[in-house]
């Protein structure tokens, strides 16, 4: 995965671009006018291991929340605004790390001067953001629909159209709910310029479709080494998209937080609850801050020789499993006493122990 060295652009205090790791983006879906609420859930999210969060801004009551939303919170504040210029301006003099336009229905120019210019003075990157169903109408009449030719076409303007105005601390995203669209214009967008990118398959879909969905489509631009952050847009809780993109980063050896379950798909010879104590395991170990690689085998088939090549793992039996620590084997434990050793055992080497 060569990926092309793009501008550093520093949203608050974290840096993307310059080949530093992909970051995780979520959104947050609650009532932007209930800082509360919008609080938690981007508190859940950092939980999770969220790098920077977006939250939509649609009018000044929730203009008037980033104050407290970013006094309670720690990760970059992203402020999505869409028509209005002056909520833009209200975003960004209330103390978002950054905001995402799609300056084609923000208005005339003059009203993208006068966000770009507020940016400026305070040194805030602009995340420009189109959207294959969001473009230009005359784009669609033009190219018979929304074809990567359209999108492209109408980023290639609104880049244009900040740069004209002197302004080049950008981020830069285009985004499809079709894979092949999705995929064929960020590579385009890689070749053409030296902003960093944002990767997301839009309106993806539920948690199941969608994930699956975004994986393909994400993880080819990533395997090209395209992209420096990414969000799963799913049709659920914001949690769920953070945990999508820690694994995908995580098995494609872009990001070493996490957990990594190596576990068998479980057949005939499995004589204990493989799949309980996966499942179990992934869902206590969530957000952790580790970086080890865990087998969780059936049987004795595959079971040593991939517990084997792990930090930890167990190797089922009947009604009981050897516990494995780099290889070699530390203990045989009942079934029932199987999780809580793992866990026991993650957590001191976690340690340092």
């Amino acid at each position: 995965m060569k990926r092309k060295i793009k501008k550093i652009i520093n949203i608050g205090d974290v840096s993307i671009g310059g080949g530093k790791p992909v970051l995780i983006q979520s959104m947050t879906n609650t009532d932007t006018r209930d800082a509360g609420a919008t609080v938690a859930q981007i508190k859940e999210s950092e939980s999770a291991g969220c790098d920077i969060i977006r939250v939509s801004f649609f009018d000044m009551d929730c203009v008037g929340n980033i104050p407290e939303i970013k006094d309670k919170t720690t990760i970059p504040l992203v402020a999505d605004i869409h028509f209005d210029h002056k909520l833009a301006i209200a975003c960004i003099e209330a103390g978002a790390d950054n905001v995402r336009i799609n300056p084609g229905n923000i208005g005339k120019a003059e009203k993208v001067r006068e966000v770009v210019k507020a940016a400026a003075e305070r040194n805030i990157p602009i995340r420009v953001g189109v959207n294959a169903g969001s473009l230009r109408p005359e784009l669609y009449d033009k190219y018979g629909g929304p074809t990567t030719g359209a999108m492209m076409e109408d980023l290639e303007r609104q880049i244009g159209m900040i740069e004209d105005f002197g302004y080049d601390n950008l981020v830069i995203a285009a985004k499809s709910s079709d894979i092949d669209m999705m995929i064929a214009v960020n590579r385009l967008m890689d070749e053409k310029y030296d902003y960093p990118m944002h990767l997301g398959l839009t309106e993806a879909g539920t948690v199941f479709s969608g994930t699956i969905k975004s994986s393909a489509a994400m993880g080819i631009l990533l395997h090209e080494g395209i992209g420096d952050t990414i969000r799963y847009s799913l049709t659920g809780d914001p949690v769920k998209e953070v945990e999508a993109a820690r694994v995908l980063l995580r098995a494609m050896g872009l990001h070493k937080k996490g957990l990594n379950i190596i576990s068998c798909p479980t057949c005939g010879r499995t004589r204990i609850d493989i799949i309980g104590i996966a499942n179990e395991l992934e869902r206590r170990t969530a957000g952790m801050d580790i970086n080890l690689d865990v087998a969780i085998m059936g049987c004795g088939v595959n079971g040593p020789n991939e517990a084997k090549h792990a930090d930890l793992g167990i190797a089922g039996g009947d009604g009981k499993a050897l516990i494995f620590k780099k290889g070699s084997i530390v203990k045989t434990v009942s079934e029932d006493k199987a999780l809580e050793e793992l866990l026991h055992m993650i957590n001191e080497m976690t340690r340092g122990d």
